[in-house]
């Protein structure tokens, strides 16, 4: 028996369509918070380097390279979780 047909059969005609696009979701929500994880990780470690430097060679804060990318990383990552939401909620409307 195909998948069609055994979607078509236990819930409907775009049954294998919302599974689909639930998974497209459940990809974009994965990615997103890996990305949320690996962005506050990567701020720990740079916040590590700062107060080692500080006791050092008396730094004072981040650069500004490094904000600027952890800051595109947070923003990207909670629109990958947005999307991800928006298209879940699409895949229970069909």
């Amino acid at each position: 028996m195909s998948v069609q047909a055994l979607g078509a059969l236990i819930g409907g005609r775009y049954a294998i369509y919302a599974a689909w696009i639930n998974a497209l979701a459940l990809f974009l929500a994965v990615a997103g918070s890996w990305l949320l994880v690996a962005t506050r990780i990567r701020y720990s470690r740079a916040m590590a380097r700062v107060a080692a430097k500080g006791k050092q060679a008396g730094g004072y804060g981040m650069d500004a390279a490094t904000a600027r990318i952890n800051r595109f990383f947070t923003s990207f990552g909670a629109a990958c979780l947005g999307l991800a939401l928006a298209v879940s909620w699409f895949s229970t409307q069909l």
